[in-house]
């Protein structure tokens, strides 16, 4: 049984590491919550340490050992305990863990089932099987201080633009962020930079 490793990143996927230990590379899934805190755990020479949940997947004629990856012991076991629902195997708990697993766990405590239902593959007999399962079993893993991640922000061309010229303007970038993204939430239809620009001007204007 493989508990944790060490090696060099060199190759990242969405969901997966492949992880160099002096010229023996190991792939290790791993579940997007974490994936998104990866890079700050990474060191300076490349190499990361992980917490590791070893199976071995059965198929017929064949049975393949798979690595799933974690930051601490504290996720390997919010996620040992996650795939004791029924119908919740290894790699559809890989998928389904694409929150903060501190606000899963306040969801599964709380028998939020609209939230449990947003997970990739969890439907509503599942949210509730969760639930029936895990309620009040799980508090601890809602301290965990994940619940900050970072969401990468998409934009259109248009926003984009008006960025670059608030910028441009010597507003600071998270200003021009906020005074664009209020623009948009007052008028949903601008449909280019200067209708957009527009609508930034009389926002301002107007305080």
């Amino acid at each position: 049984m493989i508990a944790r490793i060490s090696g060099k990143v060199v190759e990242k996927g969405t969901n997966y590491l492949v992880l160099d230990l002096g010229g023996i590379c190991y792939e290790v899934l791993i579940p997007l919550t974490v994936m998104q805190r990866l890079d700050e755990n990474i060191n300076r020479d490349g190499t990361v340490s992980l917490f590791t949940y070893h199976y071995a997947q059965v198929e017929p004629s064949r049975s393949t050992p798979v690595l799933i990856g974690f930051l601490n012991e504290i996720e390997k076991e919010f996620f040992e305990a996650f795939i004791t629902v029924s119908g919740i195997g290894p790699r559809g708990a890989i998928k389904a863990l694409n929150k903060p697993i501190s606000l899963i766990a306040k969801a599964i405590d709380e028998a939020d089932i609209n939230f449990l239902r947003s997970l990739p593959g969890i439907g509503q007999q599942r949210a509730k099987e969760i639930v029936a399962k895990l309620q009040n079993k799980i508090g601890k893993f809602g301290l965990i201080k994940d619940g900050e991640i970072k969401e990468e922000i998409k934009t259109s061309d248009i926003e984009e633009e008006a960025l670059a010229v608030l910028v441009q303007l010597e507003y600071k970038k998270s200003e021009a962020l906020s005074m664009v993204k209020k623009a948009l939430e007052r008028n949903s239809n601008l449909k280019t930079t200067e209708e957009l620009l527009n609508e930034v001007y009389k926002q301002k204007s107007a305080r």
